[in-house]
């Protein structure tokens, strides 16, 4: 869907996944999302005292989130396997490609990117047939409310599925397989390294700024208390917590280069641009741009607190992580609410330090250009049991 041209076809994919794949109700039915959090407490917990990279712990944390949301328990034996697939896929995505800015060299294909590109395409389509062909046979299989994405398609595509449908949907898509495997690729393309990048840069961001780590965890002590975990109503009280994650999506936002494509010819600031032109649109300098943002390359949460300050939902044009209009992420509610839930959880249920004596001063804040604009380094601090309750 992300490189699919404008039409009947892409607007009702789109009204799909809004109004059933990513919806809100449908992110807080997802208990495997909960179940995933509370194992990589579990996991942070065992380790209290030590040095844990959590570059990686997060990582595995919100590869499990999006690989169970996509395709259920039933193929965790290959979750390696895909993993692979889709690291491959990240690096060919963000590498430099001479034939992008001399096009006849396309053909050569000098640094063997389009045939590393083929390679990973096939295993990725071999993967995923294996997955829906497991799915066919179970005949859905899943209870109602433990179906996965690959489950809400493959319904979709059904009679009976097209049946219940509005007219305008029953008119304009005829799921094909390869439509589906499109959508699980941008599925696990979007959500596994962006949120995991996004909850990494939250914690540096607050390990470096430690009166802002104070007051984000005084706040969970007043509102939550230590006596119990966070839960899903606990939110919306959280106002220093949020206000933390805005400023690292501003700061740091998931993917900096947003994919867009004019509709018709338009001339930009003298510049002609032909109609069907692929446009790059840098979130990243937006959203530190000193003349839309006081002290822009500074963390300051408390930014977010003063009145008719931008907001991250697409209508502020300076502040866009997910992007605005038609174009924005469907994905955005299932993103912010992992990204809420994994780190209201580690902030609550632990204190954190840096380690070997180092000062938040010293930590490295340098990232890494890509599809996303991770950490150059992975975090690595020391987490030691804050709640007076049993974690478990």
């Amino acid at each position: 869907m992300a490189f699919a041209h404008y039409g009947p076809f892409w607007r009702q994919m789109r009204k799909l996944s809004v109004m059933k794949l990513f919806s809100r109700k449908r992110a807080e039915s997802w208990e495997s999302i909960r179940d995933e959090v509370d194992s990589h407490v579990k996991a942070v917990a065992s380790n209290a005292g030590d040095v844990v990279n959590m570059g990686e712990l997060i990582f595995n944390l919100t590869k499990n989130i999006i690989y169970r949301a996509a395709f259920g328990c039933i193929s965790q034996q290959g979750q390696e396997e895909f993993i692979r697939i889709l690291q491959e896929f990240s690096k060919l995505f963000g590498a430099f490609n001479m034939a992008d800015f001399i096009p006849w060299l396309g053909w050569a294909d000098p640094q063997g990117l389009n045939t590393r590109l083929e390679k990973a395409r096939g295993a990725l389509d071999k993967f995923i047939d294996t997955i829906i062909d497991k799915k066919m046979r179970n005949n859905g299989g899943s209870d109602v409310g433990d179906t996965d994405m690959v489950d809400d398609l493959l319904t979709f595509c059904t009679e009976e599925a097209q049946v219940n449908q509005s007219e305008d949907l029953q008119n304009s898509i005829k799921l094909t397989r390869d439509n589906i495997k499109a959508i699980i690729m941008d599925v696990m393309f979007g959500g596994t390294e962006t949120v995991a990048s996004a909850i990494e840069w939250a914690l540096a961001e607050l390990m470096k700024s430690p009166e802002d780590m104070k007051r984000v965890q005084q706040e969970l002590a007043e509102v939550v208390g230590l006596d119990r975990r966070v839960e899903e109503s606990d939110m919306e009280k959280l106002t220093s917590l949020k206000c933390t994650l805005k400023e690292t999506l501003r700061l740091h936002p998931p993917i900096p280069l947003l994919l867009h494509e004019t509709a018709e010819d338009t001339v930009v600031a003298g510049y002609q641009i032909p109609a069907k032109s692929r446009v790059m649109i840098n979130a990243w300098a937006i959203a530190r741009d000193k003349d839309s943002w006081e002290d822009p390359d500074s963390f300051k949460p408390s930014r977010f607190l003063k009145e008719g300050v931008a907001d991250y939902k697409g209508s502020n044009f300076e502040f866009i992580p997910f992007g605005s209009g038609r174009r924005s992420c469907p994905g955005m509610t299932l993103g912010l609410y992992a990204l809420d839930l994994a780190v209201a959880h580690l902030l609550h249920c632990f204190t954190w330090e840096l380690p070997d004596g180092m000062k938040p001063s010293e930590l490295d804040m340098s990232d890494v250009f890509g599809l996303t604009a991770p950490r150059a380094a992975r975090l690595y601090a020391v987490p030691k049991k804050r709640l007076i309750c049993p974690l478990f």
